[in-house]
C-alpha cells in the first residue's frame, strides 16, 4: 500500500494504525463468540424441534462447520475487503435473528398442514392425510434447520479471510503473523460465546437469543462500516439496510413470546399453557379438555419428548415404585434418583417412609411441582402441585441438588444406606447421559443399597429399544447385584415400556413380592398380582441376551444402542429383524 493510500484513511501515526488493528481484532472477537452462539441456538433448538437431541446437535455442528469451510473458499471470489465484510455482517445479522422463527414457524406450518388439507376438502379426522405431497412438506419442514446453518456457516466463514486481508491493507504490508493474530481472536472469541451462551443465554427463550446476538453482530458490523466507511461501496443502501434490520430486531424482540406461544401450539398436539427454558432442558407443559365430566389432561415434555400425561402417569409411577418397594425388607429410608416431577415421590409416601432422599439436577423443574409459579398472573402449576399432592412439602423429603453420577459419592461418603433406591432418569438419549448407565455408576448404588434392600431402575422400552433394556440387566448383574428380573407394563403415552429390579442378597425380586404378607396402601392403581403378571416376558425374549454386554464407563454402548433403536423408529436407520 503507498503512502497516498495510508492517507486516505488518515493513518498516519503508528499508534493510529494500532488503533485501527486492535479494534478490527475484538470486532473479529465480539463476531467469534456471536457465530458460536448462533451454532448452539441452532443446535438446541432444532434438537427440540425434530426430537433427536443429540442427533440434531450432533449434525448441525458438522453443517455449520463445513459450511464454514466453503465460505472461506468462497471469500477470494469476492474483490473489496471492506465493501465484503460490511455487508457480510448485516447478511449474517438478517439470518442470525430470523433464523429460530423460520424454523419455527416452518414446522409449525408442517404440523398444520394436514389439518388445513382436511378442513379444506371435508374429510374425516381419521382420513386427514399422512404421506405424499403432506410427507414431502413434513421431510423439507426436518431439513430446514440444516438449511439454515448452513448459510449462516458459509457467510461465518467469510470472516476470517476478509479481516485478513484488511489487516494487510492497512499496514500495506504482508503481515507473517496475520493468521495467527486472527485465529488467536477468533479462538478466545468463541470460547467466550460458549461461556456467554451456557450462562445466560441457554435459559433465554431461542427467539429473543436470536435477537440479541443479531443485534451485536449489527453493531459489529456498524463499529467496522464507521471505520472504513470511505472504502466500502454502495455505503448509503448498506447504512439504510443497516437501520431496516435494526427496526426488524425491534419488531421481532417485541412480539418473540407471541410468535414462540404460537409456534408451540402447533407443535404440540394440546394447547401449550407454560414453557421454560432452564440450564439443562426446555420444559414444555400442554392442557387438554376432553370434557368437564373428565376434567382437563396434563402432559410435560422435556426437549419435546413425553415426561408423562396426567390421564396415564399413575400406570408409570406405581411400576416403578411399587415393586422395589414390596421387594424390600423394609421401607424407611428411601433414595429416589431423578424424578423432579414429584410423582414417584407421591407413590413412596403412601408406604410412610421414615426419610426419602431425592437427588435432581434441575431446580427449575422441582420448583414447577413444589411452589406457585405464576405466568401472566395466573398459576399455572396448580394442576402439578395437585397431581403429586404437594409431595414436596412433607418434611420427611430432603432434595438434593446436582449431577446424578457425582452427587451419590457424597452419600456414599457419609455411609448412607438405603432400603430401596429408585432410579428415574431420562433415557440414554445423550453421551452424557450414558454414564448413568454403566457398571461405574450401578456399582455406587450398589454400595449405597441395603443389604436385604432392593433397587429399580427405568430401562427404557422392552418392544422399541429391546438391546438397550436388556444391557440395563446385564450391567447390573456385572455390578455386582445378585438377583437381576425385568418387568413390564404397558403406559398409553409411551406404549410398552420396562423396568429392571435388583437385589443384593437373599432371595430374588419376585420371590420376594410373592412372599410378601402385608397389603401394599390404598389407592394404588397396581395390585400384587398385576405386578407378579409383569414379571413375565414372550417366549425367546431373553434368547438374544447373551450375546449383550455390560455397558461400561467410556464405551458409550447404552446411548448408541438407545440412538439407534430410536433412529430405527424415525425411519433414519435400517430396522434390524426382531430377535
Amino acid at each position: 500500500m503507498t503512502g497516498s493510500s495510508l492517507k486516505f484513511f488518515n493513518i498516519k501515526p503508528k499508534t493510529r494504525t494500532l488503533t485501527y488493528d486492535i479494534s478490527l481484532i475484538t470486532i473479529m472477537a465480539v463476531l467469534a463468540a456471536c457465530g458460536l452462539i448462533y451454532q448452539y441456538l441452532l443446535s438446541h433448538y432444532a434438537g427440540r424441534v425434530l426430537g433427536m437431541m443429540e442427533h440434531a446437535i450432533f449434525t448441525m455442528i458438522g453443517v455449520m462447520i463445513v459450511s464454514m469451510g466453503l465460505g472461506a473458499f468462497l471469500a477470494k471470489t469476492v474483490s473489496c475487503a471492506f465493501t465484503g465484510f460490511a455487508w457480510l455482517e448485516a447478511i449474517i445479522a438478517f439470518f442470525g435473528g430470523t433464523g429460530i422463527l423460520v424454523i419455527g414457524g416452518m414446522f409449525a406450518f408442517s404440523f398444520m398442514f394436514p389439518e388445513i388439507i382436511g378442513n379444506n376438502f371435508s374429510m374425516p379426522a381419521d382420513l386427514v392425510p399422512i404421506g405424499g405431497f403432506v410427507q414431502t412438506v413434513q421431510q423439507i419442514a426436518g431439513i430446514i434447520p440444516y438449511i439454515i446453518g448452513f448459510i449462516i456457516g458459509l457467510f461465518i466463514g467469510m470472516e476470517i479471510p476478509f479481516i485478513a486481508r484488511v489487516r494487510e491493507h492497512i499496514y500495506g504490508e504482508h503481515l507473517a503473523h496475520n493468521v495467527g493474530t486472527i485465529y488467536g481472536a477468533d479462538y478466545v472469541g468463541a470460547g467466550t460465546g460458549a461461556a456467554i451462551f451456557i450462562m445466560f443465554m441457554l435459559n433465554q427463550p431461542p427467539e429473543e437469543a436470536a435477537v440479541y446476538t443479531a443485534a451485536v453482530n449489527l453493531l459489529a458490523g456498524l463499529a467496522f462500516f464507521f471505520m472504513f466507511r470511505k472504502r466500502i461501496r454502495w455505503s448509503a443502501t448498506l447504512l439504510t439496510g443497516h437501520a431496516l434490520l435494526g427496526v426488524m430486531l425491534l419488531v421481532l424482540y417485541a412480539n418473540a413470546a407471541n410468535w414462540n406461544q404460537s409456534f408451540e401450539d402447533a407443535l404440540y398436539k394440546d394447547k401449550v399453557i407454560y414453557s421454560l427454558d432452564t440450564k439443562f432442558q426446555h420444559i414444555t407443559l400442554t392442557k387438554r379438555m376432553i370434557s368437564p365430566e373428565y376434567g382437563p389432561v396434563y402432559a410435560l415434555y422435556l426437549n419435546g419428548r413425553t415426561q408423562f400425561n396426567s390421564s396415564d402417569e399413575r400406570i408409570y409411577h406405581d411400576m416403578l415404585v411399587h415393586p422395589v418397594l414390596l421387594a424390600s425388607a423394609r421401607q424407611k429410608n428411601i433414595l429416589i434418583i431423578g424424578g423432579g416431577d414429584g410423582l414417584a415421590l407421591r407413590e413412596v409416601l403412601k408406604w410412610n417412609p421414615d426419610n426419602v432422599t431425592l437427588l435432581e439436577l434441575d431446580r427449575e423443574m422441582v420448583r414447577l411441582f413444589s411452589e406457585p409459579v405464576m405466568a401472566d398472573g395466573v398459576q399455572v402449576n396448580e394442576p402439578l402441585l395437585s397431581l403429586n399432592k404437594a409431595s414436596f412439602s412433607d418434611s420427611r423429603v430432603n432434595v438434593i441438588y446436582g449431577d446424578a453420577f457425582n452427587s451419590v459419592d457424597v452419600l456414599i461418603g457419609e455411609n448412607q444406606r438405603y432400603d430401596a433406591i429408585i432410579v428415574d432418569l431420562p433415557d440414554p438419549s445423550h453421551p452424557n447421559l450414558n454414564k448413568l448407565y454403566t457398571t461405574s455408576y450401578y456399582n455406587k448404588l450398589y454400595h449405597l443399597l441395603a443389604g436385604d434392600g432392593a433397587i429399580v431402575i427405568q430401562s427404557t422400552s422392552p418392544y422399541h429399544a429391546k438391546a438397550a433394556f436388556l444391557t440395563v440387566g446385564v450391567s447390573l448383574k456385572a455390578s455386582g447385584f445378585k438377583h437381576v428380573s425385568r418387568f413390564h407394563q404397558n403406559v398409553p403415552s409411551f406404549g410398552e415400556w420396562g423396568w429392571t429390579i435388583a437385589t443384593v442378597n437373599g432371595l430374588s425380586p419376585e420371590t420376594r413380592i410373592a412372599d410378601m404378607s402385608g397389603d401394599m396402601p390404598e389407592d394404588t392403581w397396581a395390585s400384587k398380582a398385576l405386578i407378579l403378571g409383569s414379571f413375565h416376558f414372550g417366549k425367546d425374549f431373553f434368547a438374544s441376551e447373551a450375546d449383550i454386554k455390560p455397558n461400561r464407563l467410556g464405551t458409550q454402548a447404552m446411548y448408541q444402542l438407545h440412538q439407534q433403536a430410536w433412529m430405527q423408529e424415525q425411519g433414519l436407520a435400517e430396522k434390524k429383524t426382531a430377535d
